[in-house]
């Protein structure tokens, strides 16, 4: 090879990189909800809480509700049916283990809809906050945390994939030019 095509190959391998690190590395969590206590009615009617605030939850991540089929379900409700244990116009999960991805960011709200187990604090709230990362390895500096969001109608991730497009076509173009 000439040295002008090694140059070339390296500026597009390099920016290729560039744009490979430019994309976000996400990785979900599963939280079992309870841990070894499970997904039953708890001996506190805080207990799920109090197990909720000691954990960081993120989109992508999964919440494994861990019940005997027939003994319990988990159904998602919004927070009026939360607050009062409303089990109508809900579609709950029958068999057991369950698992339940989390979607959306704010306040996520899950009620066991069988007999009086809500309103014996069979249920849960969690507080999602973004999308999950990937931890960095033992020694190895922590990135400085991400600018804030997006304008409303765009997204971090659409828009670091159009950033890495623009960063491969611009290495394509170089390695075509010389």
């Amino acid at each position: 090879m000439t040295t002008t095509m090694n140059v070339r190959l390296l500026l597009v391998v390099l920016l290729i990189a560039a744009a490979a690190t430019v994309l976000p590395l996400t990785e979900a969590a599963e939280h079992v909800v309870g841990d070894a206590t499970g997904w039953t009615v708890p001996a506190a009617a805080t207990f799920y809480s109090t197990w909720a605030a000691n954990k960081n939850f993120s989109v992508g991540d999964v919440l494994v509700f861990n019940f005997t089929t027939g003994a319990h379900d988990v159904a998602t409700v919004d927070k009026d049916a939360f607050d009062t244990c409303n089990k109508a116009n809900t579609l709950p999960i029958n068999n057991g283990p369950a698992s339940i991805t989390l979607n959306t960011t704010g306040e996520n709200y899950f009620i066991c809809t069988i007999g009086q187990h809500c309103t014996g604090g069979q249920k849960l709230a969690v507080n999602v906050t973004g999308t999950s990362t990937t931890p960095s390895p033992p020694g190895v500096m922590a990135p400085p945390p991400p600018p804030p969001p997006p304008p409303s109608g765009s997204s971090a991730s659409s828009l670091a994939a159009t950033f890495s497009l623009i960063l491969v076509t611009i290495a394509s173009t170089i390695f075509y030019l010389f």
